[in-house]
């Protein structure tokens, strides 16, 4: 798969593009990345992605911006897993934002990308103001491929549902959505050892995420140092009896491992919703509460299949 971070890297190929965030990858875009390839292979064309970082309501409001799902790493993963031939990320910024849909379509999609087929949303809106709409595409001669909306249980599948989901713990509905269970993937990096002082060892998985869309404590398989995925129990939050004002960290204990893992890059699938973070009032009450963490981290992998 090939990623390209500027239009003027494209190499002429005729394309079939599907735009968007594509933030979780769930089961609705997977439907459009198979209708894609599906596209693609009919009509002779590469297949493509078009997708934004940051996200633009990240970009215009990063406060009320919505919990981020998947880091852009995840997303490349999730689109080469799929087949996808090309990836063009775009940095969205004030000068992207006020390309007007005209110029978009014919500036861009046609002249420079060589976009022959263009594959959309229901709601799909583009262009400064978001005024640009399928009719725009029709106007200027691009075929389109609207997809129609994904449901589960009569709901339609989004990442607003998954954020939902995984916001109350319930794992196993964000998994329905998903299609995969819920993970966070990235480098283990040196923390401040204080699970270490506490007597259980963490591995501090970097995360670009400033605002993850779950908290808590939870049973976790890590993904990325053995063959197998490896039993643990993770806490991801901002760590209030140990720190104020804290960013969110995660850390994962591992059961029965002990290697030196730094650098490594790793991925933490979360399986089963221990308990809300909380705050106490002594490091002695913590340690009990750890205990107990992974006691009940471990009952459940004793007992899951």
């Amino acid at each position: 798969m090939q990623i390209y971070r500027h239009f003027h890297q494209a190499d002429g190929t005729s394309l079939a593009l599907a735009i968007g965030n594509f933030d979780g990858v769930h089961l609705g875009h997977q439907a459009m990345l198979t209708r894609l390839k599906e596209v693609a292979a009919a009509r002779g064309l590469k297949s493509a992605i078009m997708t934004f970082e940051p996200h633009p309501r990240e970009f215009f409001s990063p406060t009320n911006a919505p919990a981020r799902l998947s880091s852009l790493r995840e997303k490349l993963e999730r689109f080469a897993e799929a087949g996808v031939d090309k990836v063009y990320v775009c940095h969205f910024n004030h000068r992207f934002a006020a390309i007007d849909a005209d110029d978009f379509i014919s500036r861009v999609l046609r002249s420079i990308l060589k976009v022959r087929v263009a594959l959309i949303g229901q709601d799909f809106r583009f262009g400064a103001g978001r005024r640009g709409t399928r009719s725009d595409f029709d106007a200027a001669g691009i075929e389109t491929v609207s997809l129609p909306d994904v449901t589960h249980e009569g709901r339609r599948v989004s990442s607003t549902a998954v954020r939902e989901a995984l916001a109350i713990g319930d794992l196993a509905h964000a998994e329905q959505l998903l299609g995969r269970k819920y993970s966070i993937s990235g480098k283990i990096v040196h923390g401040d050892k204080v699970g270490r002082v506490l007597g259980y060892p963490t591995a501090n998985i970097h995360m670009l995420r400033t605002k993850p869309p779950l908290f808590g404590v939870y049973a976790v398989k890590l993904e990325g140092l053995s063959e197998s995925h490896l039993p643990g129990v993770a806490s991801l939050g901002v760590r209030p009896t140990v720190k104020q004002g804290g960013k969110p960290t995660l850390e994962v204990h591992l059961f029965d491992f002990n290697q030196d893992v730094y650098g490594r890059h790793v991925r933490v699938h979360f399986l089963h919703k221990i308990r809300d973070e909380m705050k106490f009032a002594d490091i002695d009450t913590l340690k009990a509460w750890i205990a107990s963490d992974a006691c009940k981290a471990r009952e459940y992998f004793k007992y899951s299949t």
